[in-house]
C-alpha cells in the first residue's frame, strides 16, 4: 500500500526506489492524459468554433424574442382581454344574483356582449391563449348551464383549465351537473367523482361526494354511494352535505341488504 512521503524523501532500499519512479510515472501519465485531453478540446472547439456560435446565438435569439414576446404581446394582450371582459362578468354577476325572469337575456348579453363590449365567446375567439380567454370558458360554460343548453356548456367547461382550489372542481362538477341534466348518469358520476377528488376542502369536496353518492345511489351502486356518505360524515362533519348524509345513508345501507 503506498504511504505519503514528504517532498525530498529519499528511498531506503531499491524497493522503495522503484515504487518512488513508480509514482512519478503514473502521476506524469495522468498529467499527459489531461493535457492531451484538454488539447483535442481546444482544436475540436477550434474547428467547429463556427458552428458554436451559430447555436449560441440561436438560443440567444430565442430567449430573448420569448421575453419580448410576453413583454411586449402577451402581457399587453392579457390586459386588453382583461378589461373587454369586465363588462361581461358584470352581466353574468347580474344574471346569478338577480331576477330569474330576466336572467336568461342577462346570461345571453354576457355570451355575447352589450354596450360596446365582447362578452365570453368573442373574448375566447379574439383573444386565445390568455387567462381571460381560459376563464371565458368557464363563464360561458355556466352560463349556458343556466340556460339549460347542456352541450354547450359541457363544451366549454372541458376547455377551462385551472389548478385553483374552487374554480377548477366547480367546472368539472358543472360538467356533471351537464351530464345530470341530459340523463347520462355515468358520465355525470365520473365527472363529479373528478371534482370531489379534484381538490380538498370544506366547500367542494363534501358538495360533490354527496352528488356523487346520490347519482350512485340512482346508478344501483349502493356500495360507492355509503363509501362517500361515510367520508362526508367522517370528514366533513361540520359541512352542509353532512346534514343530509345520513338520510342518503340510510337508503344506500338499505339497497345493500
Amino acid at each position: 500500500m503506498a504511504t505519503y512521503k514528504k517532498r525530498g524523501y529519499k528511498p531506503k532500499n531499491k524497493a522503495e526506489e522503484v515504487e518512488q519512479l513508480e509514482d512519478h510515472s503514473t502521476t506524469a501519465e495522468v498529467f499527459n492524459t489531461l493535457d492531451e485531453g484538454a488539447s483535442r478540446t481546444e482544436e475540436w472547439v477550434a474547428a467547429n468554433q463556427k458552428y458554436i456560435f451559430i447555436i449560441v446565438g440561436a438560443i440567444a435569439v430565442v430567449v430573448l424574442g420569448y421575453l419580448g414576446y410576453q413583454k411586449y404581446i402577451q402581457e399587453p394582450k392579457e390586459l386588453e382581454a382583461s378589461n373587454e371582459m369586465f363588462k361581461a362578468q358584470q352581466y353574468f354577476d347580474n344574471a346569478v344574483n338577480g331576477n330569474t325572469t330576466v336572467s336568461d337575456s342577462l346570461y345571453t348579453l354576457a355570451l355575447n356582449g352589450g354596450e360596446g363590449k365582447y362578452g365570453f365567446l368573442e373574448i375566447i375567439e379574439n383573444y386565445g391563449g390568455t387567462k381571460a380567454a381560459n376563464l371565458a370558458n368557464y363563464y360561458a360554460g355556466f352560463s349556458y348551464l343556466n340556460m339549460n343548453k347542456y352541450q354547450e356548456a359541457i363544451d366549454h367547461l372541458d376547455k377551462f383549465k385551472s389548478d385553483d382550489e374552487m374554480l377548477g372542481p366547480l367546472a368539472l362538477g358543472g360538467i356533471g351537473d351537464a351530464f345530470a341534466q341530459l340523463d347520462q348518469m355515468g358520465e355525470a358520476l365520473s365527472y363529479y367523482e373528478k371534482a370531489a377528488n379534484a381538490k380538498t376542502n370544506d366547500f367542494t369536496t363534501p358538495k360533490f361526494l354527496l352528488k356523487s353518492a346520490i347519482t350512485a345511489i340512482s346508478l344501483g351502486k349502493p356500495d360507492v354511494a355509503v363509501t362517500y356518505l361515510e367520508r362526508i360524515k367522517e370528514e366533513f362533519s361540520k359541512s352542509v352535505e353532512a346534514n343530509q348524509a345520513d338520510v342518503h345513508l340510510g337508503r344506500a345501507q338499505g339497497m345493500l341488504k
